[in-house]
């Protein structure tokens, strides 16, 4: 029989840490990772806590590698990360992974003086920035960028994350795109040698630091920015275009993805081409077991996941997040029925999605 649902309307709550267990609850889902994704997460099980008595659904936002070191232990029903695992990682730790939601992480600024989108920022210069080679506001490098613009002699002070991290696995990969010299320096992964800086915890501890220190720069996903007031910059794409931070331009960027051919969902939407491309876009993906220690509490998950994608689309677009295109969707359904099996090989999704 297909399983339905229909979505019922919920204030969108900016930022839940852990969720209470309805009275009821009898399967008990715990989930940890990364914190990009958090905001929606926390408001996707809110929701669904409200309209299903069955399952307590617990998420903690502790960072990607957090997540992929708790579903490794097995700890969790799934992990989260926005840095994918490789083809061969999944293999070797028995797990599978899928797309969930997309999104952008920007440059936010607290400089006096520069609003949101008036400051302008291409990635050699971003690169050079985090690696402390550009170290005071009116450096003629942001200048050149920033014609007619007042820029203050005054130092920058860079924030970066403190632990492992999807976010800082896409802003670091997308420098080693724009600039050799971070590339070859600093490379690109969930976790790297900070040249410079103030390091935090989470996209909630950049996002705080950054609010409060005078000439701070740091990296949040959107929706963290929005959420702390934060001013960030726009971005010269690869086109060559400078592109603001927005559903549109996060989609522009996911548009080149090609899913269908990408083995284990292995794809890094990075300094994507096209004018209205943000080049800081990615994808955030679930991580489960291929044969779950728990089949009930796997497949109560996965009923999570698929009402989230049949009725979250609204909620994530009103929180700046990007939905998974339906033919994506379709694809991780049929991972799902192909992958995840149970006691005897059985599949522990059966259901369809409608």
């Amino acid at each position: 029989m297909p399983v339905t649902w229909s979505a019922r309307p919920v204030a969108i709550l900016a930022s839940v840490i852990f969720l209470s267990a309805p009275a009821a609850a009898q399967v008990r889902l715990n989930g940890a990772g990364a914190t990009f994704p958090n905001i929606i997460y926390q408001n996707w099980m809110i929701t669904y806590n409200q309209k299903f008595d069955n399952v307590e659904l617990n998420y903690q936002s502790i960072g990607s590698g957090g997540g992929i070191r708790q579903i490794k232990s097995k700890t969790v029903t799934f992990g989260a990360s926005d840095k994918p695992l490789t083809p061969a990682e999944l293999t070797e730790a028995g797990l599978v992974q899928f797309p969930m939601i997309m999104g952008g992480v920007v440059p936010v600024v607290n400089v006096e003086g520069i609003g949101t989108g008036k400051l302008k920022l291409d990635g050699k210069t971003l690169a050079d920035i985090f690696m402390g080679e550009i170290a005071s506001w009116n450096d003629e490098r942001i200048a050149a960028l920033n014609p007619g613009v007042a820029l203050p002699d005054e130092a920058i002070a860079v924030v970066h994350r403190s632990d492992g991290s999807g976010t800082t696995f896409l802003f670091s990969n997308y420098l080693a795109q724009a600039n050799t010299s971070w590339k070859e320096q600093v490379g690109a992964d969930a976790s790297v040698q900070w040249p410079v800086g103030i390091g935090a915890k989470g996209n909630e501890g950049v996002a705080s630091n950054v609010e409060r220190t005078e000439g701070a720069i740091g990296y949040v996903e959107y929706a963290y920015a929005l959420q702390n007031d934060l001013p960030y910059a726009l971005m010269v794409n690869r086109a060559g275009k400078a592109v603001e931070p927005t559903s549109e331009s996060f989609q522009a960027a996911a548009s080149h993805a090609d899913w269908a051919n990408a083995e284990g969902f292995y794809v890094i939407l990075t300094d994507q081409p096209g004018d209205d491309s943000w080049p800081i876009t990615g994808a955030s993906f679930i991580l489960m077991y291929e044969q779950p220690a728990d089949p009930q509490a796997a497949q109560e998950a996965l009923k999570f996941f698929a009402w989230s994608y049949v009725n979250g689309d609204d909620m994530a677009e009103q929180l700046h997040y990007v939905p998974m295109p339906d033919k994506v969707v379709e694809l991780v359904e049929k991972m799902w029925k192909e992958r995840i099996k149970g006691a005897g090989g059985k599949p522990v999704w059966t259901a369809s999605m409608e």
